[in-house]
């Protein structure tokens, strides 16, 4: 699976990491299945299988080209690199866009979903009745997800660490959103806006050689927190990928079909139209530790046909579908 990359292909899979990671940071949307649908997805999760004791023995042992080839290294630099980077820059973008054109910007993603279904259904063929009811277990989970109710913020560092495990889930399983995940567990913003946000700042203050964040306790809980985050993050892709990597090679057939239906599902998640509900006593919005006030639910509604905006946002899912419809089309050109 080791190839030497050129210049050029090393920056298409930055540019793939950075898609795949603003995907992750979105609620709904998984970077597992942009992987997937811009055609890295199985030489990822090869990559991630890679990283064990083997790899590390080469590594201890000084062997260090004999590693690069083992674990497939360029690969795994490059993407996450672009994953990484997504995080201070694509992810800000997204944010902004979110907070301002919410409507249109969900509209979007409900439209590549919907693209991501087709694409990856269109070559599936094996759609026997047993395969046929994976599917639907699929879907029935993603819609089962998509209603539960999230929980209270949790800082205990254990907890932390088992949300890096889960919430990388969505860089590893197309269609499990690992974001909208970490916001049933309650720790969304804790992990993905606050912490990150807190050590983009203090990585710009050591480049100015100011090092006063590291007596700052606000600050100091914070890089903790993202940094036992990470770590649950790293196992979670390792031993994640380790599983994936079995199954689909036992059952490749029924985990592709749990996958569309997945996906077919999380369009609960990404429904453009709804309004979040807060958790609330006698009309007093509940607040978390930071002020926030603490998520109960979405309810989602159907819009006026004859509105404007519905009419711009139907666009966007349509402008959605023929984005990804235009990769599918641009990778059938290219092996021609």
């Amino acid at each position: 699976m080791y190839k030497e990359r050129t210049f050029g292909q090393k920056v298409n899979l930055f540019l793939k990491g950075l898609a795949m990671g603003g995907a992750n940071k979105v609620p709904g949307v998984s970077g597992g299945m942009v992987a997937f649908v811009m055609g890295f997805y199985e030489e990822l999760i090869y990559t991630f299988r890679r990283i064990n004791l083997n790899a590390f023995k080469l590594l201890f042992n000084g062997r260090f080209k004999s590693f690069a080839y083992y674990t497939n290294f360029q690969f795994l630099v490059w993407v996450m690199l672009g994953s990484t980077f997504s995080y201070f820059s694509v992810s800000l973008v997204l944010d902004y866009f979110l907070k301002n054109y919410e409507l249109y910007v969900w509209s979007w993603f409900f439209g590549m979903i919907i693209g991501s279904i087709y694409y990856i259904s269109k070559d599936f063929g094996d759609w026997r009745v047993k395969n046929v009811l994976w599917l639907l277990i699929g879907a029935a989970i993603g819609i089962t997800i998509s209603f539960m109710s999230p929980a209270k913020e949790n800082d205990n560092l254990w907890f932390v660490f088992l949300c890096g495990i889960i919430g990388v889930s969505g860089m590893t399983l197309p269609g499990l959103s690992g974001s909208f995940i970490l916001i049933l567990l309650g720790n969304y913003v804790l992990l993905l806006v606050d912490s990150v946000n807190v050590l983009g700042g203090v990585v710009t203050s050591m480049f100015t050689g100011d090092f006063s964040a590291f007596s700052d306790p606000v600050k100091v809980r914070y890089l903790k927190i993202i940094a036992v985050f990470t770590l649950g993050s790293a196992f979670g892709l390792v031993s994640i990928s380790h599983m994936l990597g079995y199954v689909f090679k036992k059952w490749k057939q029924q985990v592709t079909a749990i996958i569309i239906g997945f996906i077919t599902g999380s369009l609960g998640i990404v429904w453009p139209w709804k309004e979040t509900i807060y958790k609330n006593v006698n009309g007093n919005f509940l607040l978390d530790s930071k002020g926030n006030k603490i998520i109960e639910n979405y309810e989602r509604y159907l819009p006026n046909i004859l509105e404007q905006e519905t009419l711009i946002s139907v666009g966007f899912i349509v402008f959605g579908v023929l984005l990804i419809l235009g990769i599918d089309y641009y990778g059938n050109r290219r092996k021609k």
